[in-house]
This record gives C-alpha cells, sequence and structure tokens, in this order.
C-alpha cells in the first residue's frame, strides 16, 4: 500500500523497460508476410525475361495478381481454365459465366472483359486501313478473337474500298446459337454507304465446328448476286469456330 491508504501500481505494471515492450509488442513482418508474395516476384521475373515460356495458367495468374493483389490467385487461375478451357475462351466468356466461378466478383469480371476488349482492339488495328489479302493471317486472327467465343452467332462484315483496305468491320446480326438470319440487300445496302467495293463475310458457329451448313452456303451466293451488278466483289466467307475456321473460297464453294 502506498503512502494514501493506495496499492502501489508497480505491482499491476512491473518496470519493463520500454524498448523491452516495443520488442515484445512488435510485429516480425517475416513471420506475416503471405506465402505468395514471393512467388508473384519470381513469376514476375519468370515473365520479364521472356513471356513465351510461362503456361496459360501462370500468365492468367500474373493479370489476376494486378486484379485481386491481396490474395493467392493461382487457384484462382487453374479453377478458371478448368471450367473455360483455354485462356482464349477464359477472356472470350460473359461476364454472367465468368461470376460463377468462386472468387470472380463483377468488378473483377468487368476488367477481364476490359483485357480482351484491349487485345480485339489491338488485332483490329493490324489490318485497319491495310490491304488485307496480302494481311490474311492477321484477318482470321482478328475474327478468331473477336467471335470464336461468343455464345451466340454473329454475322459480321468487313468493308473494303478499291486497294482491299478495311474502311469499316460492322456486326450486322446476332442471332441464336445456331442461325443469324442475313438480309442480302441490307448487306448490299451498307456496303453502298461506306463506299466500299469489296466485302468479306464472317460468321461463327458457337458449336465449334466451323463446317459451312447448305443454308451458309445458300445465303452466301444470293448476297453474292445481290452485290455483283453493283460492283461489288465478295471475296469470302469465313466461318469461325473454337477450335479453326474454314473459308468458302479456299473450299472452292464460292
Amino acid at each position: 500500500m502506498g503512502k494514501n491508504g493506495d496499492e502501489d501500481e508497480r505491482i499491476f505494471f512491473p518496470e519493463t523497460p520500454i524498448k523491452s515492450l516495443a520488442k515484445a509488442n512488435s510485429v516480425d513482418k517475416s513471420v506475416e508476410k503471405p506465402h505468395y508474395l514471393g512467388h508473384r516476384d519470381r513469376l514476375r521475373q519468370r515473365f520479364a525475361a521472356g513471356s513465351d515460356a510461362l503456361p496459360d495458367y501462370e500468365l492468367l495468374e500474373l493479370l489476376l495478381f494486378r486484379l485481386i493483389p491481396r490474395a493467392d490467385t493461382k487457384p484462382l487461375a487453374k479453377a478458371l481454365l478448368a471450367r473455360f478451357g483455354t485462356l482464349a475462351e477464359v477472356l472470350g466468356a460473359p461476364v454472367a459465366r465468368l461470376e460463377e466461378v468462386r472468387g470472380i466478383g463483377p468488378t473483377v469480371a468487368l476488367d477481364l472483359k476490359i483485357v480482351a476488349a484491349t487485345a480485339q482492339r489491338a488485332a483490329r488495328s493490324e489490318i485497319k486501313g491495310r490491304e488485307v489479302l496480302s494481311s490474311w493471317t492477321q484477318v482470321l486472327g482478328y475474327c478468331r478473337s473477336v467471335m470464336a467465343f461468343e455464345e451466340r452467332e454473329q454475322f459480321r462484315i468487313l468493308f473494303l474500298d478499291k486497294k482491299n483496305a478495311l474502311i469499316a468491320d460492322e456486326v450486322q446480326q446476332v442471332g441464336t446459337v445456331d442461325h443469324t438470319p442475313v438480309y442480302p440487300r441490307e448487306v448490299v445496302k451498307r456496303a453502298l454507304e461506306l463506299s466500299a467495293t469489296a466485302i468479306i463475310l464472317a460468321h461463327n458457329h458457337p458449336s465449334g465446328d466451323p463446317t459451312p451448313s447448305r443454308a451458309d452456303i445458300e445465303m452466301t451466293k444470293l448476297v453474292i448476286e445481290t452485290a455483283k451488278p453493283l460492283g461489288i466483289a465478295v471475296h469470302d466467307h469465313i466461318i469461325i469456330g473454337k477450335k479453326g475456321h474454314t473459308s468458302m473460297k479456299g473450299l472452292l464453294l464460292i
């Protein structure tokens, strides 16, 4: 007890040096450091040395680092690939389907679609204003990037000038999982509005099989017959599937 009858505070608060208290209360940051941070650093270094060496799941994991900075994203990257099959199919998946994967919320799903849209714009820039018939690989790559993983049929037209340079690229119709209505007169009308002298038709088969149907062939021939009297050439009709494409011209169908 103190002189005034109070208990000595030192009974409850022993004289511990301040430095000792600070040391006792300090947190060892190395202990709390998440295990995946070192992995991220190593993965970034491997990417910087050459991205081709990374498998798809690690490239997707790197992207998810930026979108979900406080989580181990390797399991999520693998879950996305297990669900959709390929990196291209992950980026091509609709927002609603991405959100079905545990760990993917609306914000991350939208960010993935932004990445996909950026890649599509980059592919389009490879053919915009160029003579597309001499850049056929880029044309096919672009069509695949924008159409291969759509869940409904999409009918797209590439409008070309007299030098076969791309003027515009437009989706004219979106249909169901196995059919898209196409109106040849509307196709030709739009070509005239853009002063196009040639067009390339393209549509996707959500089933994945790019084999042209009888209806595809007949529709293409009707477009050709409608366009020819007006001086508009139809160079090709490309059908895009998830794992390949078909050229009607290449198959001698037109």
